[in-house]
């Protein structure tokens, strides 16, 4: 038997790590972008306190000062704020304004046209470095957690705009940040349309139930062949049979043992009659035949009643005998 050899595992889609000199090209260019940017904020701080100074400030340099410095700390707020995922929509555009408001300042103390152009071009090199630094935190920590949505291709703009525009829309509806996965249920979602279209004919928008309906505007409709055919089982497993349902044996019905047959009241008179025919009238109450007779409390007074009704009519009380010997009356 030969050995399969396993295949190698492909890499995980995504862009790879930064290597330790592209890391030091970045260090260095990164300083390099900060120096830049305070020579421009320094290069505006002369020009800004001549204006002010014209305009009738007593200090003029807190003007360029409070300006400048204001300018960085909003950048660095936004990025933290973009580092722990709390980002501020309102927040980048604080640096833009006073920038510009710079960049007014400067084009105001120019002389000539060029002169202007200097004096506001120095300061927008600290807003260009501080968006990159924005975008690069912004799209790290939208990777990381997945918030951050996938662009569109612009040639797929181009060439299918309203498509692309409808697909866009159901990305931003349905939180899709994944372009991949928006496609793939796009392609799910034309298929599933087709089979409503085969199924139902041409007004099949009006004849498909509702619940499709919304599935398939939503995107998550799949076609019913995907998900009606069930899958193959894996090559040399036969599938197990089914388990062959357990009999259960018949429940044995129990036969209740039948009691003592109930007796008559004529029995009961007859028996208290033998048990009774020695006893007094005091001795002869419903307790005591109760007792001696095994009969309820009812049938007891009963028998009491009409014991004594007969002894009290003058009728012979005489026990039973069944052998045919002549009974010894007894005196009322």
């Amino acid at each position: 038997m030969s050995a399969t050899v396993p295949a190698p595992e492909t890499a995980t889609s995504g862009v790879p790590p930064l290597t330790r000199p592209e890391l030091g090209l970045a260090g260095v260019g990164a300083l390099a972008a900060a120096g830049v940017g305070a020579l421009g904020l320094i290069s505006s701080f002369a020009a800004v306190s001549e204006a002010a100074a014209r305009w009738g400030f007593t200090s003029p340099w807190m003007l360029p000062v409070g300006i400048d410095v204001a300018i960085p700390v909003f950048t660095v707020a936004n990025l933290l704020l973009i580092r722990m995922d709390m980002a501020l929509a309102w927040v980048r555009f604080v640096p833009w304004i006073l920038t510009l408001i710079t960049c007014g300042l400067n084009v105001a103390a120019g002389h000539e046209v060029w002169a202007k152009v200097a004096h506001g071009t120095m300061p927008l090199l600290w807003v260009v470095f501080s968006e990159i630094g924005a975008h690069i935190y912004a799209v790290r920590i939208g990777a990381a957690t997945g918030r951050r949505m996938e662009k569109i291709r612009f040639s797929r703009w181009l060439l299918a705009f309203p498509s692309t525009f409808a697909l866009w829309r159901r990305m931003t509806l349905w939180e899709i940040t994944s372009y991949s996965e928006a496609l793939a249920r796009e392609k799910e979602r034309q298929l599933a349309r087709a089979d409503l279209r085969e199924t139902y004919g041409r007004s099949w928008r009006t004849k498909t139930p509702r619940r499709e309906r919304v599935m398939l505007r939503m995107g998550t409709m799949a076609p019913g062949s995907e998900q009606d055919i069930p899958a193959p089982p894996p090559a040399g497993k036969r599938p197990a049979p089914p388990a062959a349902s357990k009999q259960r044996p018949p429940r044995q019905t129990r036969v209740k043992a039948k009691g003592t047959p109930q007796r008559t009241f004529e029995e009961l008179l007859s028996e208290a009659r033998t048990l009774t025919a020695s006893w007094t009238d005091a001795e002869l109450n419903a307790e005591a035949v109760r007792t001696a007779v095994h009969c309820s409390a009812a049938n007891a007074r009963k028998l009491r009643d009409a014991m004594k009704t007969e002894r009290a009519d003058g009728r012979p009380l005489h026990a039973v005998n069944p052998e045919g010997e002549t009974p010894t009356a007894v005196a009322a």
